[in-house]
């Protein structure tokens, strides 16, 4: 098959990228020392290269990737690093899952779904999820009190991923992560798992990084001049043309938009409605066009296939099989 061949919008990945941040990656953080965020890509096959790379553990989103990562042989050690209220379908997995807990809740829930093993998620700053650091050790205590082992704590400094200046990026990740350091004083365990692609090279307190968009990038992570290229594309052709402007078939439904437009390379994107964006200088109707998005996970997400490309030739196609819930 050929690029001409597939259908638009096509989620399509440059194999010599893939390769390029894989070994940049392994190099950088080897073995358990990167944990992958599965959410980025959602596909069992890329994490089986991830595992190639040798890390075998990987960080997930939803109960759907943890099972879907279990059910594919890679589940060696599975973190859900958000909280969860019926842990019921963990319990029965024939893998090791660990559950990230915050409150009294969460913890009877793990206990509850069959799930020995916990972190204790530390609110580091980001408004989200995660217990006053004051508050780990007593929580440590009320989960091993109910007989879960907890394996150490978790931070995750997300608002801090995309600053632009790297030396402040450093100063406020390392402010983070003295909340952190201070909870696992408090927690003990083995681990402290925080950060992803935007402070995977300045956080040096965590002893492992939960990166995800390294492995394909889009423009938010590219801004930030790190080692890694983007690898992913959305493949679209054009529908429509007139004088000023042209559009293509890829819009709302097939875009991550919550980091801005996406870029069409030597084009200006005007905007983007549910099936359509429009941009300038114009093409030709029938021209295809590779647009980049700027927020690869919720754009991944929205879509059920990655074609893997060298050149013009697809050489593989992946089921996105870790969507949905």
């Amino acid at each position: 098959m050929r690029l001409a061949d597939l259908q638009t919008p096509a989620l399509v990945v440059e194999r010599a990228a893939l390769e390029h941040n894989l070994a940049t990656m392994a190099e950088a953080l080897p073995g358990d020392r990167l944990r992958p965020h599965v959410k980025a890509h959602k596909t069992t096959a890329l994490a089986r290269l991830q595992a190639e790379a040798g890390h075998r553990r990987f960080t997930c989103a939803t109960i759907r990737e943890v099972e879907g990562m279990a059910a594919a042989g890679l589940g060696d050690d599975l973190l859900l690093a958000n909280e969860v209220l019926d842990a019921s379908r963990l319990g029965k997995l024939d893998a090791r899952v660990t559950v990230a807990v915050d409150s009294e809740q969460t913890i009877e829930a793990a206990v509850a779904g069959g799930v020995g093993e916990v972190v204790i998620d530390v609110n580091v700053g980001l408004p989200r999820c995660g217990c006053a650091p004051a508050d780990a050790g007593r929580l440590a205590d009320r989960a091993r009190s109910r007989g879960l082992e907890v394996r150490g704590v978790m931070g995750y400094e997300g608002h801090l991923m995309l600053v632009g200046d790297q030396g402040e990026r450093a100063r406020t990740t390392e402010e983070s992560m003295a909340l952190l350091v201070g909870a696992f004083g408090d927690v003990g365990g083995e681990l402290i798992s925080a950060g992803g692609t935007g402070t995977y090279a300045v956080n040096t307190w965590a002893t492992e990084i939960q990166a995800g968009s390294y492995l394909l990038m889009d423009t938010a992570y590219s801004a930030l001049e790190l080692p890694f290229v983007e690898a992913l594309t959305v493949l679209a052709t054009v529908v429509s043309a007139s004088p000023d402007w042209a559009v293509a078939d890829l819009g709302l439904k097939s875009l991550g938009m919550d980091h801005g437009n996406p870029t069409i390379p030597s084009r200006d994107v005007w905007f983007c409605s549910d099936e359509h964006t429009t941009f300038s200088p114009p093409a030709e109707v029938g021209d295809r066009v590779r647009v980049l998005p700027a927020h690869v996970d919720p754009t991944v997400a929205l879509h059920e296939w990655i074609h893997l490309v060298d050149g013009d030739e697809v050489v593989d196609t992946w089921p996105v099989d870790l969507r949905g819930w």
